[in-house]
């Protein structure tokens, strides 16, 4: 994974086998440091080997990650707060999705909770 934030935590949320299923109360988890100041995750599902990965992330107010892209594509659900990127910003129920190598800054003026989820562009789940 390239970009602002990155997982250099131990905790990697669920794993699961094939038909599983699996839970969990994000409120039971820390939040971690991101690698970016401000934005704190808490990852909640991660599968390294297929390069998936879903985060909930909490971003301070005031805080801000310049200029950045991620290998994978991105999608970004805005849950609480608002969020915004160099286009725009972002209010609570707004989904961005973005292109692997899309270039963006991130930020919040109030604070945001948003969910990430990361995928390869050519996964295909089964």
């Amino acid at each position: 994974m390239t970009g602002e934030f990155s997982n250099q935590s131990k905790s990697s949320g669920l794993s699961f086998s094939e038909g599983d299923s699996c839970w969990l109360n994000h409120e039971d988890l820390p939040w971690q440091e991101s690698g970016s100041e401000g934005f704190w995750i808490k990852p909640l599902f991660e599968d390294k080997q297929r390069s998936l990965r879903t985060w909930l992330m909490k971003v301070d107010p005031g805080a801000y990650s310049p200029m950045h892209a991620h290998e994978e594509l991105e999608q970004v659900y805005v849950i609480q707060g608002s969020f915004y990127d160099q286009d725009r910003v972002y209010q609570a129920g707004e989904y961005i999705l973005r292109a692997p190598g899309a270039m963006h800054s991130a930020g919040s003026e109030e604070g945001a909770m948003v969910m990430l989820f990361y995928s390869p562009v050519n996964q295909q789940l089964e």
